[in-house]
C-alpha cells in the first residue's frame, strides 16, 4: 500500500505508536457505533492502556472516566482528542497541566487546530493532525 504521506512522517508515527504504551482519549463516547468507541476498543485490543476522558460519564469500557485531562493524575504518552477543533485548546492547556507532559498531541480526523498545534509545540510536544491513530497503527505497525 503505497501512502500519502512522507516517510519521514510515517517513520515518526512508526515510532511514536510503538514506543507508546498509555493513551487518554478525550472525548470518548460510551456509545459502541460511535468512532471514539471503535478506537478506545482497538487501543485497549492491541495493548495500550487508555484513560477515557469524558465529563459525563462515570466509566467507560469498565474503566475510571475522568472529566478532563488535569483530573488524570498518571502520565500519558499520546492525548488522542476526539472534540471540535474549537475545543482544542483548551485541552491542550489541560495537557500542559499535567504532571507529565505527554508525547503527544493527536488530533482524530477531521480536527485541525494550528493555534492548539503550536502551543504543544512550544512546549515539546509532537503534534499530529487530522489523522485516525487506528488507521496509522493499523497500516504502520499491524502491516
Amino acid at each position: 500500500m503505497q501512502s500519502l504521506y512522507s516517510l519521514e512522517e510515517n517513520t515518526l508515527l512508526t515510532r511514536l505508536l510503538t514506543e507508546s504504551t498509555s493513551i487518554a482519549i478525550v472525548g470518548l463516547s460510551p456509545k459502541e457505533q460511535r468512532p471514539s468507541n471503535m478506537v478506545g476498543r482497538y487501543l485497549l485490543e492491541n495493548g495500550y492502556t487508555v484513560y477515557p476522558v469524558n465529563p459525563g460519564q462515570r466509566e467507560i469500557f469498565g474503566l475510571v472516566c475522568y472529566s478532563d485531562l488535569t483530573e488524570l493524575k498518571k502520565p500519558v504518552d499520546i492525548v488522542d482528542i476526539f472534540r471540535k477543533s474549537t475545543d482544542v485548546l483548551e485541552v491542550v492547556q489541560q495537557a500542559l497541566r499535567m504532571p507529565r507532559l505527554p508525547r503527544a498531541i493527536w488530533m482524530q480526523q477531521g480536527i485541525v487546530n494550528h493555534d492548539a498545534a503550536a502551543l504543544a509545540k512550544e512546549h515539546g510536544i509532537t503534534v499530529v493532525m487530522d489523522r485516525c491513530i487506528k488507521v496509522d497503527h493499523q497500516n504502520l505497525v499491524k502491516m
